[in-house]
Order: C-alpha cells, then structure tokens, then sequence
C-alpha cells in the first residue's frame, strides 16, 4: 500500500523555481485575521449584540492619512460583519490609550472599568491643578498623607508584634514550651486561690471569671506576656 500521506516531494533536475508563475496582490490588500471581539458592541441596523470574545474572521488594513500613526506606531483599522444583518463593522486600535476605538456600524457597550480608570485620572488631575493654585491646599493634603502612612506604618507594626507573640507561643520562643506556659497558668491559679480570699470547697468554692479560653483576665495577661 502507497504512503497515503506524501512527505517527500519529486522535484526533476530541470526545474527552475524563477519560472513558476507569482500572483501579485495590491500593496494595500485588506488581510484575514482570526480575532476576538476586545469589547462588548451593539449593531446600530438590527440592535443585536456581539460580546467580547466572540471569535471573528475579520480583515485588516493600516489607517492612512494624519490619524494614521501615533507617535511613529501604526494604527490599524478592523472589519467585521454582524451575525444578524451582516452589517459591516469597524473598530480602530488606539495606541495612546492602549484600547480600541469604535469607528462605524455599531456603538461600544458601556464599561465601568473604563470609566473608573478616567474618573480617577480626572479627579488626579483636578487635584494637581488645586494644589498647583493653593499652596496651603497642598500643604493640607501633604499633611494629610504623612498621617494616613503613619497609621498604617503604626497597624502594620501591631500586626507584626501580635504575630511574633502567637509565634512564640506556639513554638515555645523564649525559652519556654507549651508545658512550662500550661504550668505558669495553673501556678497562678493556685496563687490567685490560695493568697486571694477564695475559699471553701464543692459547691461552696466560689468560681472564678473565666473567658471562652477558660482563663482568667490575669491568666490572659500572662500568656500574652510571654
């Protein structure tokens, strides 16, 4: 039986690859693209939805003219067909914003993250602007900063001596170990019973404050302290 797929091809003596035919295509031919939808649209003929990520088989062409280039990057203009009416939909790159921009066929789908992103880069500016305007406005909102780094400076330095204390007293750091910490605690308790007033036996033994560890305020205290 013959190779049904054909890896090596019989090329004669005689052949000559400058003499097969070329086909010539216009400089400025549109190119296939396989791509996906980078944002949500709306066909302006039949009001019907294309989301993104929805895979096209689109073309592709520079954009010409003044718009064409953004600081030397060339821009690039889509077409695309809605699956409905078929309409033809464009879409440029935007390569100063680092997005898309819709050109014909449809409108772009709102987005908050789009205008979060310029809300804050207004509501920045705006503040520049005011402290650029009022000296002692800047030296309010710098005041206000150092503040609003000093208390988190300070929580995260809580943070850290509340972590080395559970450390501790888990791993035994000082020298002590669950046994000798467990001993501290009963030796207290009999301390606070014997030497604190606290007499009787059975139901007459008057019952400590415990917490829902079952220690005493003052035992809590030592275990922390250790």
């Amino acid at each position: 039986m013959g190779e049904r797929k054909v890896l090596n091809k019989y090329i004669p003596s005689d052949f000559d690859p400058q003499l097969v035919p070329r086909s010539k295509k216009p400089k400025d031919d549109l190119i296939p693209v396989r791509m996906m939808l980078p944002f949500s649209i709306q066909c302006s003929t039949c009001s019907s939805f294309l989301y993104r990520g929805r895979k096209f088989n689109s073309k592709k062409e520079p954009v010409k003219g003044i718009e064409g280039k953004y600081l030397g990057i060339q821009r690039y203009r889509f077409y695309i067909k809605c699956t409905d009416c078929s309409r033809p939909i464009t879409f440029l790159t935007d390569p100063k914003n680092a997005d898309y921009e819709m050109e014909s066929g449809g409108t772009r789908n709102y987005e908050v993250w789009h205008d979060e992103s310029k809300t804050n880069e207004e509501n920045t500016k705006n503040l520049e602007e005011e402290e650029k305007m009022d000296s002692m406005k800047a030296l309010e909102n710098r005041v206000a900063e150092s503040q609003r780094e000093m208390a988190e400076m300070d929580a995260l330095e809580e943070i850290r001596a509340m972590n080395e204390r559970h450390t501790r007293l888990m791993k035994g750091g000082g020298g002590r170990n669950k046994m000798d910490v467990a001993e501290a605690v009963l030796k207290a308790r009999e301390a606070a019973i014997m030497g604190g007033g606290v007499s009787g036996s059975g139901d007459d033994l008057i019952q400590l404050e415990l917490n829902e560890n079952g220690l005493t305020k003052d035992e809590e205290d030592l275990v922390s302290s250790i």
